[in-house]
């Protein structure tokens, strides 16, 4: 599909005017997740890759997989391909990925494991994704965004706890309960690690950063203070006494009513919507604080047709009106047809 937008002017990316609070008369559109197995040329270069994360230090291979769905659907931005859990594996803990099942980790189950978890990463070990940071940005059209991305404390914690995504994130709240002290050196660790692993990705060239928070919304309130919100604000602050100006997108998936007070204590540039969220509480209350980003349903843009038509015009609607960059909820779903997402482009930009 060939993109018919234009830049307006010579280099500006309208991605960055939304997140300096200018609306786009079309907003600028990306996909989470979309280098993917939705994509034929994705599933060619993973083959050749061989496992999961060899692909993700492959700098000329993430390059490749990273610029696909930009030379395919003309996005406005490129995200890069990593994973979330390439930091615990560059803080010495064991992470592998079993086919069809997902990630694996070495599990942290008591006070003596979590206070193992070394307080600095390796950067060597990292190099390759900066590298990869660099091709990408050499090869992508100036009006194009850059984004580069980590996993927030709270949500890499949890898998390094149960060594595995688990339902509800049980294992790492009962541990977070009690041994919190311990708990915390994870989350500072984590903190300090992100920090330097954004800063050196926009340092590379990326334009702007996304924090992704996936169980944000498996905590209760006060916890999601001091696991999501503390640590994420902390990270940001550093983040900018690194690289002033840095604009960062949170997404706290699942935090509904708690995100402007998530917006208002981590100063983030704009947040991520999902699908299930109150589209006027949202536009009211959140889009009044920052742009947004969202929230077309993953499963809509799967089925397309009519419904489709209908959860794009809804979303333009409710947002359309403030700066707003359109985007799913999470995260587009394997088995996705190409033809669907071409529909939804061809909704949003007329």
């Amino acid at each position: 599909m060939e993109d018919t937008r234009k830049a307006d002017g010579m280099g500006i990316k309208p991605l960055l005017k939304v997140l300096g609070r200018q609306p786009e008369t079309i907003p600028p559109v990306w996909m989470m997740r979309q280098a993917g197995r939705y994509l034929p040329e994705y599933r060619a270069v993973r083959e050749k890759a061989g496992g999961f994360l060899d692909l993700c230090f492959n700098p000329e291979l993430a390059a490749e997989v990273t610029l696909q769905p930009v030379r395919r659907f003309g996005f406005d931005a490129a995200i890069l391909f990593s994973d979330i859990l390439v930091i615990p594996l560059a803080l010495g803990r064991k992470v592998w990925f079993v086919e069809g099942e997902g990630p694996r980790l070495e599990p942290l189950a008591d006070a003596k494991a979590l206070l193992s978890v070394r307080q600095e990463a390796d950067q060597k070990l990292l190099s390759p994704i900066y590298e990869t940071v660099r091709h990408v940005k050499s090869e992508l059209a100036p009006e194009t965004t850059l984004i580069g991305f980590c996993g927030a404390p709270w949500t890499v914690a949890t898998y390094m706890v149960a060594g595995r995504g688990t339902p509800g994130q049980a294992p790492a709240k009962d541990l977070a309960a009690r041994e919190p002290e311990a708990f915390q050196h994870v989350i500072d660790c984590l903190v300090d690690a992100a920090v330097d692993y954004l800063a050196r990705q926009l340092e590379a060239g990326a334009d702007v950063v996304q924090i992704f928070d996936t169980w944000a919304g498996s905590l209760p309130p006060k916890d999601f203070e001091r696991w999501c919100v503390q640590p994420t604000e902390r990270l940001i602050a550093k983040l900018r006494a690194k690289r002033p100006g840095a604009k960062v997108i949170g997404f706290a998936r699942g935090a509904g009513k708690n995100i402007p007070h998530y917006v208002d204590e981590t100063k983030v540039d704009a947040v991520s919507l999902e699908s299930g969220i109150d589209r006027n509480f949202a536009r009211d209350e959140i889009q009044s604080r920052v742009p947004v980003q969202g929230n077309v349903d993953p499963l809509i843009l799967r089925e397309g047709g009519v419904a489709l038509d209908r959860e794009v015009d809804a979303v333009l609607a409710a947002f359309s009106g403030g700066p707003f960059i359109f985007n799913l909820g999470h995260g587009i779903l394997p088995d996705t047809p190409i033809a669907h997402v071409e529909q939804m482009l061809k909704r949003v930009r007329g």
